[in-house]
């Protein structure tokens, strides 16, 4: 059974990767330490207890694209609505989008928990979260109107083209 290193994560983005200073330099506005060990170790636990459990079934049973509906594996659907409950979506997403708007370095801490969870399971969620970044800091101001709010929330999802 997968179990996310919380402390190591944290200690690795507070005295390595530098947040405690950035913290102690007020350049995060109200984000604290404790904070951040709250979100971290909340992240553990849904990776931990939630993701982890389902990884094997995601291997073995896969998404199905029939026609134009998707029917993903046994317990998903339900992962993926407490996911987005949770505000996991939106973690580093625009506030002006129902975002939280923290920081890239903690969004990679926990996605690294969930990857290592279930891979297959948090593909979507990154995928949604790069597409999130990318029209954030490049679309039109139509185009954040039209699609931000919905992938912020997990209404809809991002994907990858590749050509």
């Amino acid at each position: 059974m997968y179990r996310a290193p919380v402390e190591e994560i944290s200690f690795t983005l507070k005295e390595v990767a530098g947040l405690r200073d950035t913290l102690q330099a007020g350049l995060l506005g109200d984000l604290s330490g404790d904070l951040v060990d709250a979100i971290l170790g909340e992240a553990g636990r849904f990776a931990s207890e939630e993701i982890a459990p389902l990884r094997e079934i995601g291997d073995e049973q896969g998404s199905v694209l029939n026609g134009a509906q998707v029917t993903t594996p046994t317990g998903w659907k339900e992962l993926y609505r407490r996911w987005t409950e949770g505000g996991w979506n939106a973690l580093t997403g625009p506030e002006e989008y129902g975002g939280q708007g923290l920081p890239t370095m903690l969004s990679v801490a926990v996605l690294e928990m969930w990857n290592s969870a279930s891979m297959a399971f948090a593909l979507g969620p990154t995928l949604t979260m790069g597409a999130v970044e990318a029209l954030d800091k490049h679309a039109s101001d139509y185009l954040k109107r039209t699609y931000l709010a919905r992938l912020v929330s997990g209404e809809w999802m991002g994907t990858m083209n590749l050509t």
